[in-house]
C-alpha cells in the first residue's frame, strides 16, 4: 500500500497528490530547496475513551445539560493542561446531599400531596437517570433555627430535672421527620444519616435554658447518655445514624435559637469519658466527628484531639463554610492523618444571588475545595424550605433550601444549590475514591474520582473567571480538548478503555 493508498488519506488524495507533485517539482529528487512544500502533520486522532459532559453556567443558559464532549485521542500538548491519574487514589466517598431539617420535613408531609413528595424524594434520592443520588443527610437532634417550635427530646419545666432520662421521647419527630428520612432510606438504602444537637435540654446547662449557655460540667455523663438514647431510640425505628457530633457550631450561642458553647476541654471530656465508651460498651458503631464548626478555627479541633483519652474515640472532624478556607482541613489531617474529614454544612442564601458570583464560589469551595482537603462527605444545610425561607423560628431569616417548595401549591424550585450538588451527586457513587488531578486555582479548579463498580472517572472543572477558558484534560497518555464558559461547571465522565 503507498502513502496516498492509507485509508485515512483516500478522501483527501487529490489535494494531498497535487502538494507532493509540487514538493517534487520544486525540490528535485534529493534537495529542500527553498520553494519545498512539508508534508502534512499526521492526522489527531480521537479513538480513545468517549466522554459525557453535564454543564451548568452562570447564565443559566445550560442547567445540567448534557453534551457530547467528543473522545480522547493523540492530540499534542498546548495551552492549559488538567492532568488526571487514576493512580493516586485518596479518600472514599460517602455522599454528597443536604440535611434533612424539621423545616424541610415539614414542608414535605403538610405543604405537599402524596404524589408531589414521592416524586421530589425519588428526584432527591433516587439512583435513576436525572436523580440526583443523594446519599449523605444530616438530622438535628432537637429544634434548630429551622424548627417550627423550640424543643428538646427531654424538655421538664423550669426547676426539674430528668438525670435518668425518664421523659426522653423522640415523639416530637414523629409526624414529619422520621417519615421523611424512612422513605428517604427505602429510596436509597446506601443513604448514610448523621446528626447533631443544637443544644442540650435546657435542664443540663448552666442557664437553664435551650437558648445560649453551656453544658453544666455535672451533666457531662447525662448528656452522653442523652446521645445514645437518641441513637438507639432511631435504630429502633430503621434509621442507623452512622455519626454523632456532640454540638453543632460549639464556639457559637445565637441569641434567638437553640445553642451551647462547648469548649475543646469539654468535648474532650463528654467524648473520652462518658460518651466514647458507652458508645463501645454497648456494641453501637455510631462514629463520633469532631467540631462541626467553621473552617477559620482549625485549632479548636486540634486542641480537642490533643487529649489522649478523647481521641481514640473520634473518627473524623466535621466543617462548615462560613469562615476560613477549606484548607484548614489539611491542618488536622497532618496533624491525625488517622482522622476523616467530612463537610457537614454550608447555605445558599438571598445575601448572594448572582449565579455568575455564588455558583462558582460554591463549586470551587464547597464541592471541589472541601473534598480535594479530604472530606468524605459533603453536605448543604436545609434540605427544603419555602418561599419565605422558612419556616423558621429566630435565626437565619434569609436562608435559601437546595429547593424551594411552595408553601401554597407545592412546586418546586431547583436552586443553585441543587445543581451544583448534582455535579458531583448524581455521577460519583458512594465508595468511589478521589483521584489525581491537576488544578489551576480560581482559573480552573478540579477535582477526579474513580467509581469502584464500574472504573468510571469523574471529572469536576470549575472556571470562576468571566471570561471562556480552554484547555485539555489528559488521561492515559491521551488529550481531550475542551472548553468551558465563563462562570460555570462541567463534570466530564469517562470510561477507561481496560
Amino acid at each position: 500500500m503507498t502513502l496516498l493508498d492509507h485509508p485515512r488519506l483516500r478522501a483527501a488524495r487529490p489535494a494531498l497528490a497535487a502538494s507532493l507533485l509540487a514538493c517534487l517539482a520544486a525540490c528535485g529528487s534529493g534537495g529542500t530547496g527553498s520553494g519545498a512544500v512539508p508534508l502534512p502533520p499526521a492526522p489527531v486522532t480521537a479513538n480513545g475513551p468517549a466522554v459525557t459532559a453535564w454543564v451548568t453556567t452562570g447564565d443559566r443558559s445550560r442547567l445540567l445539560a448534557r453534551e457530547n464532549a467528543g473522545a480522547f485521542g493523540n492530540a499534542a500538548a498546548e495551552g492549559l493542561q488538567i492532568e488526571v491519574d487514576a493512580a493516586q487514589r485518596f479518600q472514599k466517598m460517602a455522599g454528597f446531599g443536604a440535611s434533612i431539617t424539621d423545616a424541610s420535613a415539614w414542608l414535605l408531609r403538610q405543604r405537599m400531596g402524596e404524589p408531589q413528595r414521592e416524586a421530589l424524594l425519588q428526584e432527591l434520592f433516587g439512583r435513576g437517570e436525572g436523580q440526583q443520588g443523594f446519599e449523605f443527610t444530616r438530622l438535628t437532634i432537637g429544634a434548630s433555627d429551622f424548627s417550627r417550635t423550640h424543643y428538646s427530646l427531654d424538655d421538664r419545666p423550669a426547676g426539674e430535672t430528668d438525670p435518668t432520662l425518664q421523659h426522653f421521647s423522640i415523639e416530637p419527630n414523629r409526624a414529619d421527620l422520621l417519615p421523611v428520612v424512612k422513605r428517604a432510606l427505602a429510596i436509597n438504602p446506601r443513604l448514610n444519616v448523621m446528626a447533631s444537637p443544637w443544644s442540650a435540654p435546657g435542664w443540663m446547662k448552666v442557664n437553664g435554658s435551650l437558648i445560649k449557655g453551656a453544658l453544666r460540667s455535672d451533666m457531662h455523663g447525662v448528656f452522653a447518655d442523652y446521645l445514645v438514647r437518641y441513637v438507639q431510640a432511631y435504630a429502633a425505628e430503621g434509621v442507623p445514624i452512622f455519626a454523632l457530633t456532640l454540638q453543632n457550631e460549639p464556639h457559637f450561642e445565637p441569641g434567638d435559637y437553640p445553642g451551647m458553647r462547648l469548649d475543646p476541654a469539654a468535648r474532650a471530656s463528654v467524648v473520652g469519658k462518658h460518651l466514647g465508651p458507652k458508645l463501645q460498651q454497648l456494641g453501637l458503631k455510631t462514629q463520633i466527628l469532631e467540631w462541626d464548626h467553621n473552617w477559620d478555627e482549625p485549632q479548636a479541633a486540634l486542641a480537642m484531639l490533643a487529649d489522649p483519652v478523647a481521641r481514640p474515640f473520634v473518627s473524623g472532624v466535621a466543617w462548615h463554610c462560613y469562615a476560613g478556607e477549606a484548607k484548614a482541613q489539611q491542618l488536622v489531617r497532618d496533624a491525625y492523618p488517622d482522622k476523616d474529614m467530612w463537610f457537614t454544612e454550608c447555605s445558599g442564601g438571598e445575601w448572594k444571588t448572582k449565579w455568575t458570583e455564588t455558583l462558582p464560589w460554591l463549586v470551587r469551595n464547597v464541592l471541589i475545595g472541601s473534598t480535594r482537603y479530604g472530606a468524605r462527605g459533603v453536605l448543604m444545610w436545609n434540605l427544603a424550605l419555602d418561599e419565605n425561607f422558612g419556616p423558621h423560628l429566630g435565626g437565619c431569616t434569609d436562608c435559601r433550601g437546595v429547593v424551594t417548595i411552595d408553601s401554597k401549591t407545592g412546586a418546586v424550585t431547583r436552586n443553585m444549590e441543587y445543581y451544583m450538588l448534582g455535579h458531583a451527586s448524581r455521577f460519583v457513587r458512594q465508595g468511589a475514591e478521589r483521584i489525581a488531578s491537576s488544578t489551576q486555582e480560581g482559573r480552573l479548579d478540579t477535582v477526579a474520582f474513580r467509581n469502584v463498580d464500574d472504573g468510571s472517572i469523574v471529572l469536576i472543572v470549575c472556571n470562576s473567571t468571566t471570561s471562556e477558558q480552554r484547555f485539555q484534560v489528559q488521561a492515559d497518555g491521551q488529550r481531550l480538548p475542551m472548553s468551558l464558559p465563563a462562570t460555570s461547571v462541567a463534570t466530564l465522565v469517562w470510561t477507561p478503555a481496560k
